[in-house]
Order: C-alpha cells, then structure tokens, then sequence
C-alpha cells in the first residue's frame, strides 16, 4: 500500500474509533439479539465517494446504513479481497477499506458478518482464482496463506474495536475455492483449506461463527453432496449459508421458496447446524414481487426447527442500477430505497 493509503487509513481509523465506545466483543447474545435482517453493502463506500447521493421516501437526504436501519435491518456483511485494484466496481474492499466500513457500521449499532473470497476480486461459482501475490505458492504455502490473512484482517478489525459475529470462509464454493489446489476435485485439499481459515477465526475469538456457503440454495441435491463431502473430511465450521436468487435461475420465487424451505431444514437437521441466507435478491423493477419474495425467504428460514434459522441478508440492495449496473438491487432510480425492503420490518 502506498504511503499516502496508509495515513490516510490511520486517520480515517482513529476518528472512526474515538467516535466508538462499543466494546471489542463479538455478540455473545446473539440469540437474545434475534433473527439477522442484513445488507451486504461493499459498494457503499465507491458510491459515497462517487457523489451519489441516498435520500429518504420524503425526498430528504439520509445516511444510506441509516435509510437500512430505518427499514428493519440489523446485521451488515461486507466482502474482503487480498489486494484488490480501485476500479469502481470490481476493486476495493481491501482489508484496510473493509475495517474502516465495519467500524462504520458496528458504531450504528449494526451486527457484522466478513465474508473473506480469498481473491483480488470476485469468487463465485464460475470463478475462484487465487490472489496475484499466491499465485505460485506451493499448497503447504496456500495453507499458510489463507491462515495468516485470515487472522491478520480479523486482527486489524478486532484492534479497531470490532469483533465480527459471523466469518464466512469462502464465497459460493460449490466447486471449492484457490483454484486448481482447492477444488473439489481434490475435496481433502479444500477441507484443509477451510479448515486453516476456521482455525485463524477461533484463534481470534471461539464465539465467532464460521460460514461456509454455496449458491443455489433451493438445490438440495448440491448442498448434501457438498456437506457428506466436507462431513466426510472433517470440515470445521458452525453455519451452513446459503444464496437464493430466483432471477438467476430465471424461475419465479413460488416455484422453488418451498425447496429452499425444505433444503434449510434437512440441513439443519441432517449435519446438526445452523444455517442461514447469506444472499437474496430480486429484480428491482419487480418491487412488490421482490418484497413478497423476502417476506417468503424471511419465512422459510424462521421455520426452521429449534431457532437454527439464523437470518436473511441482501446482497446490495443500495447498488442502484444507474450507478452499478446490477439488476437485483432494492434501490430506486431516484435514489430512494425501494419499498421491497420494508419486507424487513417488524
């Protein structure tokens, strides 16, 4: 990072943390805290920075983690990247950006989830390429990898005064992640990958909950062959999460809200955890059938069995479609949230 990044982060840091009198403890009420209603918001910072401008449903304009408080959420994700470029859309969320955000958010009273992609940039299940600066390393190597850059950005946040509740250790890996040596082609390699990210977690506190995630979460037939797998070569984690995007899969939500339903209960029941949606989204020109989609998911995971449903979190609702491009998020063309995400409202 250059010298100029680095003060410039400082500063930023230290007024974030002299304004915060919250105290350097994951929430070990959690269950008393309820069910997560969340956002993941990892483009906020680009869009501040970008000049645009977020107002209330009057027209007044408000603090955009405020216009999510306001309407019934609690819990914000934020994404981490390795050494991310700063291009607008894809760059960003560095380890540095992402403590100065979740300082941010915990300062409003926000639960905080890390959701590291062991990348420069995005992982999901059509890519998993490992960061530029790992690129050559043997896998004993990528094993201290991904240890030590887990424990290091849950050292910066832990001594800015934030210890996250959740910790997700790769994004959307139903084919695994750190391509080639983390795939699930070689799923003992990937369980010991995991396994060193959990370790890293529970080294910085054990109340933290580890996440492993995998997309198309009304398929159950992936998610059992994906977990008696990591059963079978003693994967570590606390939470299964899952995404949920009937956009994507170009089907409407009623047709497959009752195998999600279904898929989180067999996995709570079946691998004795608890699960949660880590990913929702709707197309944004659809906003009652996008609220009515979240009320749906909200639903299907409060009826799991034995509060092991944990939360429902948005994937970018504030990602307004003039400023990122993205179909499926809750936010007008008018810089206003969409009605659809009143859905998280008491």
């Amino acid at each position: 990072m250059k010298k100029v990044n680095i003060l410039f982060f400082l500063f930023a840091l230290a007024v974030l943390v002299s304004c915060s009198t919250t105290k350097d403890t994951p929430d070990s009420k959690s269950d008393e805290k309820g069910f997560a209603k969340g956002a993941d918001v990892g483009w906020l910072p680009q869009m501040e920075a970008t000049g645009y401008k977020f107002y209330d449903s009057d027209g007044s304009p408000k603090d955009c983690l405020q216009l999510l408080k306001d309407r019934g959420i609690n819990t914000i994700r934020l994404r981490v990247w390795v050494n991310p470029n700063n291009d607008k859309g894809s760059g960003h969320c560095s380890p540095e950006e992402t403590v100065v955000m979740a300082v941010r958010a915990k300062k409003m009273g926000m639960r905080i989830m890390i959701d590291f992609h062991y990348s420069d940039s995005w992982a999901d299940p059509a890519k998993q390429k490992k960061p530029a600066a790992w690129e050559k390393h043997s896998f004993p190597e990528l094993l201290n990898d991904v240890y030590n850059h887990t424990f290091d950005v849950l050292t910066l946040l832990k001594k800015a005064g934030v210890t996250p509740e959740w910790v997700q250790v790769g994004n959307e890996i139903p084919g695994g992640m750190l391509w080639p040596e983390g795939s699930t082609d070689n799923f003992s390699q990937l369980a010991q990958l995991l396994n060193k990210g959990y370790d890293a977690t529970k080294a910085i506190d054990p109340k933290i909950k580890v996440v492993v995630h995998l997309d198309e979460g009304n398929k159950s037939e992936k998610f059992r062959w994906f977990f008696d797998k990591a059963t079978a070569n003693n994967v570590k984690y606390d939470v299964i999460g899952l995404s949920y995007y009937p956009y994507w899969i170009k089907t409407d939500y009623q047709s497959t809200i009752l195998d999600l339903e279904n898929n989180l209960k067999d996995m709570a029941s079946r691998y004795n955890k608890e699960v949660m949606v880590v990913e929702v989204g709707g197309d944004y020109t659809l906003v009652q059938n996008t609220k009515e989609m979240l009320e749906a998911t909200i639903k299907a995971v409060k009826s799991v069995p034995n509060n092991k449903g944990l939360g429902v979190i948005y994937w970018e609702p504030e990602g307004e479609k003039s400023w990122s491009g993205y179909q499926l998020s809750a936010w007008l063309s008018d810089g206003k949230p969409s009605p659809a995400l009143d859905a998280f409202k008491e």
